[in-house]
C-alpha cells in the first residue's frame, strides 16, 4: 500500500524555527575590528577589560565575534594577565 504524502504544507512547520515560523535567521554582524593583532597583549589591560564580564568571565566567540585565532589569543593575554595580577 503507498505512503500517503502530506499535501497541506502550510498546516507543517519548518525544523528549528521559531514556534513554526517561516522567517529565515537574521545573520551575526560581521566584527569590526579596530585594534591590530599585536594589540591583543597581557599588558593592554584596558582592551582585555571589554572582552570579560563584570564579574571577570571571558565573553564567548559567539558575543566578542572575534574571528576564532583573535579569540584563542584574547583568551591567551587575559589569562596571563591574571596570573600577574593585572586583573581579576
Amino acid at each position: 500500500m503507498p505512503r500517503k504524502t502530506n499535501t497541506d504544507k502550510e498546516k507543517r512547520g519548518t525544523r528549528g524555527g521559531r514556534n513554526g515560523s517561516n522567517e529565515a535567521r537574521t545573520p551575526r554582524p560581521k566584527p569590526k575590528i579596530d585594534f591590530t593583532f599585536d594589540a591583543l597583549d597581557y599588558k593592554n589591560v584596558t582592551l582585555l577589560k571589554t572582552f570579560t564580564t563584570d564579574q571577570g568571565r571571558i565573553l564567548p566567540r559567539k558575543y566578542t565575534g572575534l574571528p576564532a585565532h583573535y579569540q584563542r589569543r584574547m583568551n591567551r593575554s587575559i589569562k596571563r594577565a591574571r596570573q600577574m595580577l593585572l586583573m581579576k
